[in-house]
């Protein structure tokens, strides 16, 4: 519902113009009464192929419109198709007089956005409509309740929100939707969703949701499920039916098997690990030839990849010369690999979960040990000319050496040993948190918000600081994570250090808020670091409540000093999924100096670890 307040005038109006923003391939446009434009777009940028309807009424009726087509305007047209056009409207108006515009939208035809117009906006009751909006935010943002300051608790409630803007809603009020076949289907028991940014989301924004969101997860696995068995793969970065193909890894896999374990209802488990293993064979962006036409460049593509993948499959490590972010999706390969292995061992799938467990330790063939770093190889060795600090597309992803050497999440316990044990694993992640910021080679604004080499404003860093919990040092990891809470994050409209991606910027901050973080999805612990509000409350889906309490939680009292759960002394870093799911209570006491025995002794440390 838009508002528009004009001044005095005979020729008050409003412009549609279908050419805005990205190349429209098609559009169509009807006037359609004396109050109404109706019509259709298909356009082209990141979606191939994104389609949308609308219907747009007015509160008042229209002295005259038109059409324009490459800015050609006809006063006398209703009705035009093609890919340059622009309508117009005018109104007489008094001065500061009110003109409502309802507009309806859908994937699927104009029918669909007029029902939906109907259903769910049936008026042009301005305040009503945003006290409701209003209304159902609040709802949804009082599933965590917390007490802090006022610019913490913008803070928080901001980076909530974020949280809850995508996934979005693609279907239509009956319940048709735009397939990944670009058919339309109705659906059946669950609600259809597009924008799945899961190179970013899988890490903290859906773990989230499967804590405070337990249903629309549910419908996220079963759009996963059914995208696989309209497009034959589960989405990689799928927008408005397309595949995008963006980004790298197959992390719909660590989302489906995180929501699982977690007994999100509604997951067929053989369905699931069925579609894990197609995509695991036939992830990333050399399958751009199955939907389009094919071209020299596509067949090249498409043979480098095979190459890649039958290497990697053979030897463990991608070669370098065969894929771009060689590095990278090994490791990323491997931890998603550790997820189907996971789902596999779930539904004694033995031969499954042999063959992918294996392949989970692939990290480890991409480790120098004479440098401590993560670094391409070439076939025979390590390629030649290694600098940490240089970013290179064909070796990383949006990173360099320093931000990738830190990821094996589904192994931290043999990650450490490769690193020569806790102390030297510590005193590594010193030194990536104290080197120079200084960065080299293909640069991406992606690469930012940085602590040394720690890079908060992209993905790929954001479970590092939780590392000093494993490496048996959780005072560190206190530290740290509020000081990136603290440096990364404002209650101001640039209060991001980075891209938000769909929520994943925001979803770190409300964990790292409320005391914990997911650093490995699809196991069951969560690393405990230093809440930055005074006390929080999670409103859990089954009735039950768990709140985390931060006693003497003033600006410099970053470190936990001693911690009751559920009135019973507790003294380790991480929590299990089931302490949250069963509610209760947590409680720290905060201090200014750090407590080195606090949850650094035997049995305390989280350990996430490769079972042979």
């Amino acid at each position: 519902l838009h508002k528009y307040t004009f001044p005095k005038s005979s020729s008050s109006n409003v412009i549609l113009d279908l050419t805005h923003r990205d190349f429209a391939r098609h559009g169509e446009i009807d006037i359609t009464g004396n109050n109404e434009i109706s019509g259709m777009r298909v356009s082209r940028k990141w979606a191939g192929k994104q389609i949308l309807y609308f219907v747009i009424q007015f509160s008042k009726p229209f002295i005259k419109s038109g059409i324009a087509k490459a800015d050609v305007a006809n006063k006398k047209s209703r009705h035009r198709s093609g890919s340059l056009l622009k309508a117009f409207v005018s109104f007489e108006t008094a001065e500061g007089e009110v003109i409502y515009a309802r507009v309806g939208i859908s994937a699927v035809s104009k029918e669909g956005a007029r029902k939906n117009l109907e259903s769910e906006q049936p008026g042009f009751d301005f305040e009503n409509t945003k006290r409701n909006a209003e209304a159902a935010w609040n709802k949804e943002l009082s599933k965590i309740e917390v007490e802090a300051d006022n610019e913490h608790k913008r803070t928080f409630y901001t980076a909530l929100y974020h949280s809850m803007i995508a996934p979005n809603t693609y279907q239509d009020v009956d319940g048709k939707y735009r397939g990944r076949d670009f058919k339309v289907h109705e659906t059946n028991g669950f609600t259809y969703h597009t924008v799945f940014s899961l190179w970013d989301t899988y890490r903290a924004l859906h773990p989230l949701l499967t804590i405070i969101d337990r249903k629309r997860t549910s419908d996220f696995i079963n759009n996963f499920f059914t995208q696989y068995q309209q497009g034959g793969l589960l989405p990689v970065w799928e927008l408005a039916a397309n595949e995008t193909f963006c980004m790298i890894g197959y992390h719909a896999v660590p989302v489906i098997a995180d929501a699982y374990f977690k007994g999100i209802e509604g997951i067929n488990p053989q369905l699931a690990l069925e579609a894990m293993q197609k995509s695991a064979k036939t992830a990333e962006k050399g399958l751009r030839s199955i939907m389009r036409t094919r071209t020299v460049l596509i067949d090249i593509s498409l043979y480098r990849y095979r190459k890649g993948m039958s290497h990697y499959f053979k030897n463990g490590y991608i070669k370098n010369s065969f894929m771009s972010g060689s590095v990278a999706k090994t490791l990323e390969f491997a931890y998603d690999d550790w997820c189907i292995a996971q789902m596999a061992k779930a539904i004694d799938s033995t031969s499954v979960y042999e063959k992918y467990i294996k392949r989970a330790a692939n990290y480890k063939n991409v480790y120098d040990p004479a440098t401590g770093f993560m670094r391409a190889r070439s076939g025979r060795g390590f390629v030649t000319g290694f600098d940490p600090l240089k970013a290179s597309l064909t070796t990383y992803c949006e990173a360099n050496a320093w931000q990738y050497s830190c990821y094996a999440p589904q192994d931290i316990s043999g990650l450490i040993r490769l690193g020569g044990g806790k102390e030297r694993y510590s005193q590594f992640l010193d030194s990536l948190f104290n080197t120079t910021s200084k960065l080299k080679g293909s640069i991406t604004q992606d690469i930012s918000g940085l602590i040394g080499q720690y890079a908060h404003g992209n993905e790929p860093s954001h479970h590092v600081a939780y590392m000093y919990n494993y490496s048996g040092q959780p005072w560190k990891t206190q530290n740290m994570v509020r000081r990136i809470m603290n440096e990364m994050y404002q209650d101001k409209p640039d209060g991001l250090s980075g891209n938000e991606d769909c929520g994943q910027m925001s979803a770190w901050y409300v964990f790292g808020a409320l005391g914990f973080y997911p650093v490995c999805p699809g196991s069951d612990h969560y690393a405990i670091g230093s809440p930055v509000v005074d006390k929080a409350t999670i409103h859990l889906e089954n009735g039950k409540a768990f709140t985390v309490i931060a006693n003497v939680n003033q600006k410099e009292n970053v470190y936990i000093n001693s911690a009751r759960l559920n009135g019973n002394n507790f003294t380790k870093s991480f929590l299990t999924y089931s302490d949250i799911a069963n509610g209760g209570v947590l409680e720290l006491n905060m201090g200014s100096e750090p407590n080195k025995n606090w949850g650094s002794g035997e049995g305390d440390v989280p350990v996430t670890k490769i079972d042979p």
